[in-house]
């Protein structure tokens, strides 16, 4: 059974810091490019960060570029988000996925694999 479990959200001040992480099993972790989605109230999913499946090269978003980053433990089958800076804008549900070879980062049909997510709040 496939299974993404995310971890590490909250509610933080503005400014401040989370990390996050997504515990990957059932499937070839080291195989896949993994990514991080976010969903707000209301709006519909946002592509917020991706990296590939070896070599650990990273992809942002413009909203998130040099506030976030992402890494991965193949070892651990694990992929993190460090989120720095934090505002009121990045309060959303924030769910890992597994991509597909195919397709670009930012659809969210280019994936095949989700987590339930975890809620990040960012308020005074």
């Amino acid at each position: 059974e496939v299974q993404l479990v995310e971890s590490g959200g909250g509610l933080v001040q503005p400014g401040g810091s989370l990390r996050l992480s997504c515990a990957a099993s059932g499937f070839t972790f080291s195989s896949s490019a993994m990514s991080w989605v976010r969903q707000a109230p209301g709006k519909e999913r946002d592509w917020v960060a991706g990296i590939n499946r070896s070599s650990g090269v990273t992809f942002y978003a413009d909203s998130v570029k040099g506030r976030f980053t992402s890494s991965r433990d193949n070892a651990k089958n694990t992929v993190y988000l460090q989120m720095n800076s934090l505002k009121p804008e990045d309060t959303a549900m924030y769910y890992c996925a597994a991509k597909r070879p195919e397709g670009p980062w930012f659809r969210s049909d280019s994936y095949n694999y989700w987590g339930q997510g975890t809620q990040v709040t960012v308020s005074s």
